[in-house]
């Protein structure tokens, strides 16, 4: 039985957002965890910052929370195969949760609404064709409690803050001149330190609005018309995403990284097959286990932490690596 936690996803979704943002003021990019992910697997040294960050994230949270059970049960096959979609369609489609339900749609990309459509529909019939008849009902009292450990998660998110808060004034002084349309050369050990700072927050807000539990999300993909149903998921997206567009419609700057380097944030792309197959993909791996990239790698860094989980959630990485070299 899943008990929903409006407050506690609400408030881990308005977390989520300003990782989010910081990393987009200091260093110009997307905070895409399928794309760091897949970008460390080939050796990028600050995506793998920001890998680290998630991973780091999840062993303070396995400190803070113990052993929770974060695949389900599931057959190590099904585990294997959820991750190779995952890894596969996310690769395909340039996106998962993360780079295309927060940060796309906080800029209203077209491309990122339509990928969010279409894996979050393949996720909500994959959910209900494997799961809708062993799930129980959701309990119709709900927890508007933070507990403990929410107090301590948002109070831990402060020092990320902090750091995020000293690199853009330490530096900011630093700006080229209106005129100078040329990208400010990149601080190499300051851009890849804002990935892992930002990382490590992202995954204490990932851990306090619940997404990184496997039944809070298979439950929220059942939909309203299931008993089943823990609408705790919603909360966060009430949380993440009006803070998001906000942030990006009116407080992202000049477009210039204050790290320097270039400003890749996408602009435009094309709704194709590609994307909507992956997207499609994506969704049904995401379905089968209710674990996407973000909440797997601070999963597996719990899992390292509790002792429990760990050889299933290494399996699952590893089939997202593998799906994502051959995507």
């Amino acid at each position: 039985m899943s008990t929903p936690t409006p407050l506690r996803s609400f408030i881990g979704g308005f977390g989520l957002s300003l990782p989010v943002h910081a990393l987009l003021l200091l260093n110009g990019n997307v905070f895409g965890i399928s794309g760091f992910f897949h970008r460390a697997v080939k050796g990028n040294l600050e995506a793998l910052a920001g890998v680290s960050g998630l991973f780091a994230g999840g062993l303070v949270i396995g400190i803070l929370e113990g052993s929770k059970q974060a695949v389900l049960g599931l057959e190590m096959r099904q585990v294997l195969f959820s991750g190779f979609l995952v890894g596969l369609g996310t690769k395909m489609s340039n996106g998962c949760t993360s780079g295309h339900m927060v940060c796309g749609l906080s800029r209203l990309s077209k491309r990122s609404i339509a990928a969010t459509v279409t894996f979050l529909s393949t996720a909500a019939v994959t959910a209900r064709l494997l799961h809708g008849s062993t799930l129980n009902a959701s309990n119709p009292s709900w927890d508007w409690n933070l507990g403990s450990t929410g107090k301590k998660l948002i109070a831990l998110q402060a020092i990320p803050l902090m750091i995020s808060a000293f690199l853009y004034f330490c530096n900011d002084k630093q700006k080229p001149k209106p005129d100078d349309a040329s990208p400010k050369e990149p601080n190499v050990l300051a851009r890849r330190a804002t990935y892992f700072n930002n990382g490590f927050n992202f995954a204490l807000a990932l851990s306090l609005s619940n997404l990184i539990d496997p039944i809070k999300v298979l439950t929220f993909l059942l939909l309203p018309i299931h008993s089943a149903f823990d609408p705790s998921l919603a909360f966060l997206a009430m949380g993440a995403l009006p803070t998001s567009i906000i942030l990006y419609a009116f407080f992202r700057g000049k477009q210039r990284p204050i790290l320097g380097g270039l400003w890749a944030i996408p602009t435009g792309g094309k709704i194709d097959m590609k994307l909507l197959t992956g997207a499609a993909l994506f969704g049904v791996g995401w379905g089968i286990s209710g674990v996407c990239p973000g909440p797997g790698l601070v999963n597996f860094g719990r899992a390292i932490t509790s002792g429990s989980d760990v050889r299933p959630l290494a399996g699952w990485l590893s089939a997202v690596a593998v799906g994502g070299l051959l995507g």
